[in-house]
């Protein structure tokens, strides 16, 4: 067994990021001919404990925003500070799996999430008629995640090694660089942790006590009440710690792009929509009840046009996988540790199994009627499968996973197969939101294992190890969500005043309701977005980062431009490029602090709620809107003070 001392201080290979020039090639940090720990009792319990954690945290900030923070560089410089904290030895494999486990928090959460509430949001309307429970919850996150790893496996060769250099991966390479840096990342828990607390008592105080505003709004002035009246135009940003965190580590780029989305639908559509159609409806009522269909055609199409994008993908790796399992590939004894895979007569079999247990919970949890279950189970496994490697393209390319829109592309198409075979009302509710998780989690999951297995790819990680564990961290993750959703729902809810937004589950049930119990569906309106994602997508603009920010109410999409903006004032002040970029990094910590601590918080802040804790004040709603101003722009500066304070050689 390799010290791991020998591979502390150790950088990346030179070729690491750059295609390989014929005959070359790539040898990771930990070589393929040696053997490393990797699976140990420290490595899986300190990975699932990450799991349960950021499971809770991410599942209650992307309720709450509609935004699930990436758990991966958060969890992976908390694992190489714990190591270097207690001196391990052989660090760096077990830091992989700590990593790779505990980051399957954010991806299971993201496929729920994004679907299951929406039965709240129904069953607020049609009652007893449609019914949610744990169990539906966890077997659609642990379904879906499942199958997203097994049906990933096959495509880990081409993405990882056969088109080496020819993809960015932004997060797998922030990833890799903080575990590889040893010792030395093992310093940046500090800021982390420090900005956690700050981030996490900021947002504490805001849920617990509001003792000032959480949204901003111009409708708290006498001019702004009046715009918003007449022009149905108002502006809102949301004083939250952990959504500028978000903002920032998205960046100026895409937070541009999403804000102008938002701008797009709140100051332009919104405000034709009133003057056309004069009527009594406020600016958010026409928000959410007739624009906002725009950014789910914008959505859809953006998931269509992925799919057409990677079909030259689909064949290429279908066809490895396919040589691989007749033999005709390379001899398994003659493959090197870090080229091995889960075994294709046991992935086979996995998925086989998998699938079958699928078809079981859709028949005898969900639909009742066998030829329906047939239906619905073909539809998931053929969508899941096909929108693999449109997940797992757009994380290697941009780090974004379109899973949102690939997920309301597939409710609109199974809910019109359904209608079309007798499968409508509230049992038809039902099923397309279970299904539509299994679906979502499983290409959220295709999307965090491309990352998974590159990270360990460059480093030297035994693919088969990450892939095994992750099934487990997918199954404490699948149980964690289940639960905080279900507290969540209880205390807050997801309609009526003051519940949380979760809007990707709002989308999907405005798609579902009309589809399902006969009413009018908005084509137009979704044509007008399906066709706006092509013209944007002709012009060269992210279409889905577009569509999302139609999509997502615009308080908190302005936080994402502000957290966007800092990050690139930090990391422009100076003429010396690496400083700038040590700024940059600083900031990032920062900002995953604020995400982390503000997303606990927040669940910490649930629970006492959950408990019957309530604490109301009397502030005026002018005190508490300049209190949120003045306390916004202090927790702005400090972010932009301490990303300053970054110095070259610390970083």
């Amino acid at each position: 067994m390799q010290d791991e001392k020998k591979t502390k201080g150790v950088d990346l290979p030179e070729n690491a990021f750059r295609e390989l020039n014929p005959g070359e090639k790539y040898v990771p940090v930990m070589k393929p001919d040696q053997n490393y720990a990797e699976v140990t009792p420290y490595s899986v319990g300190v990975g699932l404990l990450m799991a349960v954690i950021f499971s809770a945290a991410t599942a209650y900030l992307g309720l709450k925003v509609g935004q699930v923070f990436e758990a991966a560089i958060p969890i992976a410089i908390i694992a190489v500070g714990m190591s270097g904290a207690l001196r391990k030895k052989n660090a760096l494999g077990q830091n992989v799996i700590i990593q790779s486990i505990g980051a399957s928090s954010g991806i299971v959460v993201a496929g729920a999430i994004f679907t299951l509430p929406a039965l709240y949001i129904l069953q607020a309307t049609y009652g007893s008629e449609i019914t949610v429970s744990f169990l539906e919850i966890f077997l659609s996150s642990l379904l879906g995640g499942v199958l997203g790893i097994l049906f990933f496996i096959p495509f880990r060769k081409y993405f990882c090694s056969d088109m080496h250099g020819k993809f960015p991966f932004p997060e797998a390479t922030a990833t890799t660089q903080v575990l590889i840096s040893g010792e030395k990342a093992g310093n940046q828990v500090k800021p982390l942790i420090i900005a956690g607390l700050v981030g996490g008592i900021y947002d504490f105080l805001l849920s617990t006590f509001h003792w000032w505003a959480e949204v901003i709004t111009t409708k708290a002035t006498a001019w702004g009440a009046e715009v918003a009246d007449q022009a149905k135009m108002v502006f809102k940003v949301n004083t939250g710690a952990a959504v500028l965190g978000l903002g920032y580590i998205v960046g100026l780029k895409y937070s541009f792009i999403i804000f102008a989305g938002s701008a797009f639908i709140w100051f332009v559509i919104t405000p034709l929509i009133g003057y056309i159609a004069p009527t009594e409806l406020s600016a958010d009522e026409i928000f959410t009840g007739q624009a906002r269909y725009i950014g789910i055609g914008g959505i859809a199409m953006s998931g269509i046009i992925g799919i057409i994008k990677s079909w030259s993908i689909i064949r290429g790796a279908v066809g490895l996988a396919g040589r691989e399992i007749k033999g005709k590939g390379v001899s398994v004894k003659d493959i090197v540790r870090t080229q091995k895979d889960i075994s294709m007569k046991v992935l086979t079999f996995a998925l086989i199994a998998a699938l079958l247990i699928t078809f079981v919970f859709f028949y005898f949890g969900v639909i009742h009627n066998f030829g329906q279950t047939v239906v619905a189970f073909l539809v998931v496994t053929i969508i899941a499968f096909l929108f693999t490697t449109v997940a797992a393209n757009a994380i290697a390319i941009v780090g974004s996973n379109p899973v949102s829109g690939m997920t309301l592309m597939t409710l609109i198409i199974a809910s019109a197969i359904f209608v079309a075979i007798g499968l409508k009302g509230a049992g038809g509710i039902v099923a397309s939101m279970i299904i539509g998780g299994v679906v979502c989690t499983a290409l959220s999951m295709a999307g965090g294992m491309v990352t998974d297995m590159k990270i360990g790819y460059w480093l030297g990680s035994t693919p088969q190890k990450q892939q095994t564990w992750k099934l487990v961290g997918t199954f404490v993750s699948a149980i964690t969500v289940g639960g905080v959703i279900m507290v969540l729902a209880k205390v807050y809810g997801f309609t009526g005043d003051n519940a949380l937004a979760a809007p990707q589950a709002n989308a999907m049930a405005a798609v579902i309701e009309p589809l399902m119990m006969g009413g009018d569906t908005p084509w137009m309106l979704y044509g007008v977005g399906a066709i706006l994602a092509v013209l944007l997508n002709w012009l060269g603009v992210p279409a889905l980062a577009f569509s999302l920010g139609m999509f997502i109410p615009l308080q908190l999409n302005t936080p994402l431009l502000v957290g966007g903006l800092i990050s690139w004032f930090v990391s422009t002040r100076s003429k010396d490029n690496d400083l700038n970029e040590a700024r940059k990094n600083r900031g990032t910590l920062l900002a995953s602090g604020f995400i982390a601590g503000g997303a606990l918080m927040g669940v910490v802040s649930a629970g006492m709620r959950f408990g019957g804790f309530e604490y109301t004040n009397n502030l005026s709603e002018g005190t508490l809107q300049l209190g949120g101003l003045v306390v916004y722009i202090l927790l702005i500066a400090y972010l932009i003070w301490d990303s300053m304070r970054a110095k070259k050689e610390t970083l």
